[in-house]
């Protein structure tokens, strides 16, 4: 290895901006929709669950997302990087690092970092894939916010010095399959080819992907119309993984990977990815190193049992045969992963730096990156695609001037 491309991160985050959507939603909703009050704040964490205080006179300062019914602190958790202690905190937008939510001071730390381009999702008020937006009653509210997150999206975040540099990904109205669709085709044409979606939309109070009434079909169709990759992230199902309600939250830090492996099995086996040859998805810290049973297991299903049966695989090719260019698992430090990439398929891995949360590699991404492509023996070709080239060839990133 000569020297190491630029990196491309396939998932990092944005924290919103306080005046997202205050500066533009219609003056009517300025008193519901999202906005942002500093009060004290206490925080807990005790039995893996987190809990918070609002208006406590001895508390420490926080900023507070208002949003209709829902008040929501802002974290450390959210914006950890550049902090020495990872601890359950109040914090403010004075205190976070500005790259978290300023697009020049964000560019820089790139620039810093070695990465070339980023792919954010979202973080705080939404959460991973709009959540928030789903769980108030107020669904036209709820979509004129979800349309305004993702014009700020492709019109500030991703435009200006950020264009080419910042690539968007939007969010969709995910209770209205239909008005779901248009969204994604609205973005789309405004130059939007990416869509956060729930790893599983089973737990978020929806149908599921094995649905018989085939409720998604309209925004898997919109993707694949679109090009536009469906990309899923760890927790975007406001579920983790865990083995007990008193267990250690180091448990679901280590298996949270089981949420991307259930989806993964769910994408194929239900027959989606066959059905829209087109569709594109993508997982954000989900790692890979889980990926080669799973492929074995299921290909063995496929060979041993009868499709005929509701305990067969009924699908015309085998299991495994849907994951060259259509699935790609993101990475920031899974070495056994890359040990097996010959199973995974080097094509279908890609890097994350995962700026600003707790497990980012910033300002170290460099140094992290060439520890394990060392240590898995990674030739120089591999190292380009793992850096640069997968993710070019995942996101269609040529559109926006970047090359593999």
């Amino acid at each position: 290895m000569t020297e190491i491309p630029r990196i491309i991160s396939v998932d990092d985050h944005v924290v919103e901006p306080p005046d997202l959507w205050t500066s533009r939603v219609p003056r009517r909703y300025l008193d519901r929709a999202p906005r942002v009050e500093r009060d004290r704040a206490r925080f807990s964490f005790e039995g893996g669950v987190f809990s918070y205080e609002k208006g406590v006179e001895d508390g420490d300062w926080c900023d507070w997302w208002l949003y209709d019914d829902l008040v929501y602190p802002l974290p450390k958790l959210s914006a950890a990087v550049g902090f020495d202690k990872l601890d359950v905190t109040p914090i403010t937008f004075d205190q976070i690092r500005p790259g978290a939510w300023k697009q020049a001071e964000r560019l820089a730390d790139m620039d810093a970092n070695g990465v070339e381009a980023s792919i954010c999702y979202p973080n705080v008020l939404p959460r991973f894939c709009g959540q928030a937006f789903l769980e108030r009653e107020d669904k036209e509210l709820a979509a004129v916010c979800v349309r305004a997150y993702n014009d700020w999206m492709i019109d500030e975040w991703c435009a200006g010095d950020g264009a080419g540099r910042l690539i968007p990904m939007t969010i969709i109205p995910l209770w209205d399959p239909e008005a779901a669709a248009a969204e994604i085709r609205r973005c789309a044409d405004k130059g939007s080819h990416a869509i956060s979606f729930s790893e599983n939309p089973y737990h978020l109070g929806l149908p599921s992907v094995h649905d018989p009434s085939r409720f998604w079909d309209p925004v898997f169709a919109a993707c694949q119309e679109t090009e536009t990759v469906l990309c899923m992230h760890i927790g975007s199902s406001s579920k983790m993984p865990s083995t007990s309600p008193d267990a250690p939250f180091s448990v679901s830090s280590t298996i949270t990977f089981a949420n991307a492996m259930g989806s993964m099995c769910d994408y194929i086996l239900s027959g989606i990815l066959e059905r829209f040859p087109g569709l594109v998805i993508a997982y954000a810290e989900g790692q890979v190193g889980w990926m080669p049973y799973v492929i074995e297991r299921m290909d063995k299903l496929w060979e041993e049992r009868d499709p005929t049966t509701s305990f067969g695989v009924q699908l015309p090719k085998r299991p495994s045969s849907y994951i060259d260019g259509r699935i790609y698992g993101c990475i920031f430090d899974d070495e056994i992963g890359l040990r097996n990439r010959d199973v995974v398929g080097m094509d279908n891995i890609c890097f994350e730096v995962d700026y600003p949360h707790a497990d980012t590699t910033f300002p170290h991404t460099r140094e992290t990156f060439t520890k394990i492509v060392t240590q898995a023996g990674l030739d120089d070709e591999e190292i380009h695609k793992l850096a640069r080239a997968n993710a070019v060839r995942a996101f269609g990133l040529e559109r926006f001037g970047i090359t593999a």
